[in-house]
């Protein structure tokens, strides 16, 4: 039996999360629909912001994204694409989208791989913390990040600053 590529292996930990210039580790993750979302795909739409949030039917989380679902022309009218990412499973972020009536992509990083990879686990718990990373398209067509931010786990993220730093 081969190994599926949403394990993604290839990963490497870090402490914290990449920083301004740096290349994006690429990933796979199933998205609550069950459909494989690759960050290399995506970036070639623009630029993409990665919101990490602990776990789904969690209040902070709820605002967060909620928030980001009522600010969605926002995040399009600036070209971007924004996505949750939890440890949680694909059903439960599929249930919990439909519940709360989120719109945006909601990833389900439940090998823990990418939450580690971009500095944003939570050790204690076993998920991922709460932050963001935006990553815009280099000139050689590989994500680079523009910008990054680790956040206590019951600070929601300020939309404005966080929009300002994309495009």
């Amino acid at each position: 039996m081969s190994s599926q590529p949403t394990a993604n292996t290839h990963l490497t930990p870090r402490e914290n999360p990449p920083s301004s210039g740096e290349i994006a580790p690429d990933f796979i993750l199933k998205d609550q629909n069950r459909n494989d979302w690759s960050l290399s795909e995506n970036i070639k739409k623009g630029d993409v912001a990665l919101c990490f949030f602990p776990m789904a039917f969690t209040d902070v989380c709820a605002v967060e994204m909620k928030c980001i679902t009522d600010e969605m022309n926002k995040w399009k009218a600036k070209g971007a694409q924004v996505v949750g990412i939890s440890c949680d499973s694909f059903a439960t972020l599929k249930a919990w989208a439909e519940g709360i009536k989120l719109e945006q992509t909601l990833l389900a990083d439940m090998h823990r791989s990418v939450c580690k990879a971009y500095g944003l686990y939570w050790p204690d718990l076993n998920i991922a913390g709460r932050g963001t990373v935006i990553i815009g398209k280099s000139a050689d067509g590989k994500g680079k990040v523009t910008w990054s931010q680790k956040r206590e786990i019951k600070k929601a993220m300020a939309f404005d600053e966080v929009l300002a730093h994309i495009g």
